[in-house]
């Protein structure tokens, strides 16, 4: 067992609860983890209901919904059903045995998606007619638009398609996972015998077939795009695919798959080629079937056929009124008609970093150098650096760091970790240079980073072809920190810069995600991270770290540290509090330590994006705590935390959220803040989070999420778009 392992089981027995944790350790106390899950996603959707949020925002958000849907079936509820299968009763922290829960899911989401199906329909549809971007059935053409998709069809769709026939010759075909199908109903009217034909749609194709312009309808008001739904194209061609045969029927289904690898890595000689063995069962859709959503009024023998050729249960079936796959909206998202879009965002470069040269390729916001420019490691040695993305730019201040370390003469190592990112990726591009450019560079990649596995796997071997070092994480673990290690020769001694992030190093994502980073040469942080790469690479069997909080080592201890001694403050009537933001607060050890701060009288003020576990407002439990989600056009996903700590306020920053999963299954780590101009920063976008009034919501003690109404309509309070006004202004 890697040592990683055993300090986290060491953590855990040394967090024996006190008599008033388990006192407070009561189902009523947590709400559960996957119905939270469905009220962010519910969230998500409101985006797509709000008319604030420009139309083609709103195609984006529905579709969004849509995908995160997709992933919640393929790994949430797959988890469920696979414990209810192997007779697991054991119930979650809120009292729920996995059939409870999968009940409550079911009860959840009939409403839920019902909504998204009817307001696309009734709003999102009519409204984009009005723009000219008409989304047609092919029942409503003219003879004229059905003859050019008849004559697409026998040119472009009809060689690709695969019908097969069930009867007793011809056994139930499998379903690939995610994919949109027709099933049909036909007649040999020479015997008078129905039977049953599957067609998969393909996913080569574009989902929707625009008509040229020239077969458009003619109208006062232009037209910008019209096109029907694939699946139509074909079902009104069906006669060509079935000679000699009447077509009675079709209708459209598709099937969700549990796609999470399953991967003993106890018994697995070769990371790399067990995972790569798994990712090959996910392509051929080899996980059982959890989902099945198929048209509303679906005869019952279509349902009957396709629920016992995948042994489906019928709660498992979700009728759908209209489309299918509702996630393929999002292709009309890149229409050129920017009024329909929020404004575009160019990210600002850093004033401290405007005498940088920026061969980075992107097109930045920035002014002119005044002063001769200089290097990045010049400006990290004047003082610490925050970045806070998207606002700042990525490529100006984390890739930029990378590249100059890949050229500079004087660099002689660069260590980082990788989780998610992209092989056109700069920084993937920068230590494939440092290692030509004889550096010994090491990257330690995440093969099990969920959904990103082969994309991982396929740069990961650039990488080594390059000459670079790749480890494939560890055994047990995942490796989540984002961190950076760049080891220069400075005159007579060894200078460490270090990049500490709470997001992935992946350029796209760095344009849509809110994250921070902190760029710095202190030597306690240098050598801890050197520390932490040789924990990871070696066999090192570090426990203590000069500045760092690490998980799985310590971090746990540490935070509950941190809420032990705010909770000694306000006991000694000394003014105590907590603010801290996150993706999610799963964990029921740091909740009823949160319980206790409140009621020792803590002021306790946390933003969490996603789900939340932890009651607040409860008299006697939790009054003095407050939760608010904001969900907007970038994604929150920075992790601050802050401790008042009687006027000496601490705060940190990192990447692990207040998830079991983060704190004793993956290594992350969490970095202080020493400087106090960035302090102050941290401070202001927690302030500003906090008094957010046009993307907040509160999360009520029954559980319900309440949208803030702002408190001047007409100049609403978005974090997010003041963020974006102070980078433009004073950044």
């Amino acid at each position: 067992m890697h040592p990683l392992l055993g300090s986290a089981a060491d953590s855990v027995m040394r967090l024996a609860m006190t008599d008033a944790a388990i006192e407070l350790n009561r189902p009523e106390n947590f709400f559960n983890r996957e119905i939270s899950w469905l009220a962010f996603n519910q969230r998500v959707l409101h985006q797509a209901l709000d008319p604030r949020t420009p139309l083609l925002e709103r195609l984006k958000f529905m579709g969004i919904f849509s995908n995160n849907l997709d992933e919640y079936f393929m790994v949430r509820v797959a988890s469920l059903l696979q414990q209810i299968e192997a007779g697991v009763s054991k119930r979650s922290p809120d009292g729920l045995t996995p059939a409870e829960q999968l009940e409550q899911i079911r009860a959840c989401l009939g409403p839920l998606v019902e909504q998204q199906h009817s307001h696309f329909y009734r709003e999102l549809r009519p409204l984009l007619a009005e723009t000219g971007i008409h989304l047609l059935n092919y029942n409503d053409l003219n003879r004229t638009q059905q003859r050019y998709l008849d004559q697409y069809f026998a040119a472009q769709i009809f060689p690709v398609l695969t019908p097969l026939a069930v009867d007793p010759a011809h056994p139930f075909p499998h379903i690939s996972n995610l994919s949109l199908n027709l099933a049909v109903l036909i007649q040999d009217d020479s015997v008078g015998e129905e039977q049953f034909a599957r067609i998969k749609v393909p996913n080569i194709l574009p989902r929707f077939i625009e008509l040229p312009a020239k077969t458009r309808r003619r109208s006062q008001q232009p037209i910008v795009w019209m096109g029907v739904p694939i699946e139509q194209v074909i079902a009104h061609n069906l006669s060509t695919l079935f000679p000699g045969m009447s077509v009675i029927d079709w209708f459209v289904f598709r099937v969700t798959r549990d796609a999470d690898l399953d991967v003993k890595e106890d018994e697995a000689d070769d990371l790399l080629l067990a995972i790569e063995q798994e990712l090959r069962k996910r392509r051929l859709g080899a996980g059982s079937v959890v989902r099945l959503e198929i048209e509303a009024g679906s005869p019952a023998s279509i349902l009957e056929i396709l629920m016992n050729g995948m042994d489906l249960d019928p709660q498992d079936v979700y009728a759908l009124p209209g489309l299918l796959s509702l996630e393929d909206l999002m292709s009309l998202t890149s229409l050129p008609l920017p009024e329909l879009k929020d404004q575009p965002w160019t990210q600002v470069v850093p004033k401290r970093l405007r005498r940088v040269q920026m061969p980075v390729g992107e097109d930045l916001q920035r002014s002119k150098p005044s002063e001769e420019s200089e290097d990045i490691f010049t400006v990290i040695r004047q003082r610490d650096l925050l970045m806070h993305h998207p606002y700042d730019s990525f490529a100006a201040s984390v890739e930029q760091f990378v590249a100059q370390a890949a050229t500079d003469p004087h660099v002689l190592a660069i260590k980082m970790t990788l989780y998610r990112t992209s092989g056109d990726s700069p920084i993937v591009q920068s230590l494939m240079q440092a290692a030509e450019h004889g550096k010994q560079v090491l990257a330690l990649v995440e093969l099990k980073a969920r959904f990103d596995e082969e994309n991982n796997i396929t740069w990961a071997r650039r990488l080594e072809k390059a000459g670079v070092h790749v480890v494939y994480g560890l055994v047990g673990l995942k490796i989540h920190t984002k961190v950076v290690l760049v080891v220069r020769q400075e005159r007579n001694q060894i200078r460490r810069y270090v990049h500490i992030g709470t997001g992935n190093y992946n350029s796209k994502a760095a344009r849509i995600y809110t994250d921070l980073g902190l760029l710095s040469c202190r030597e306690d942080l240098g050598a801890d991270i050197s520390e932490l790469f040789n924990y990871l690479t070696g066999f090192s069997k570090q426990r203590d770290y000069r500045k760092l909080l690490i998980a799985p080592v310590s971090l746990r201890e540490q935070m509950i540290g941190l809420i032990d001694r705010e909770i000694q403050h306000a006991i000694a009537g000394r003014p105590a509090a907590i603010r801290a933001k996150m993706n999610s607060l799963v964990d029921p050890k740091i909740i009823l330590k949160l319980y206790e701060a409140s009621q020792a009288g803590v002021e306790i003020d946390l933003i969490v994006r996603g789900v939340c576990c932890l009651r607040p407002g409860v008299p006697g439990l939790s009054d003095r705590i407050r939760v608010i989600s904001i969900i907007g056009r970038f994604l929150e996903h920075s992790r601050i935390f802050s401790f008042h700590n009687n006027g000496q306020e601490e705060f940190f920053i990192g990447s692990a959220d207040w998830m079991t999963r983060n704190l004793d299954r993956r290594v992350e780590a969490i970095t202080p803040i020493e400087d106090e101009a960035i302090a102050a920063e941290l401070r202001a976008i927690l302030d500003i989070s906090l008094a957010d009034d046009r993307l907040a919501w509160d999360l009520l003690p029954s559980g319900e999420y309440q949208l803030r109404q702002p408190v001047d309509p007409e100049t609403p309070h978005s974090s997010q778009q003041q963020f974006m006004n102070r980078a433009a202004t004073t950044r």
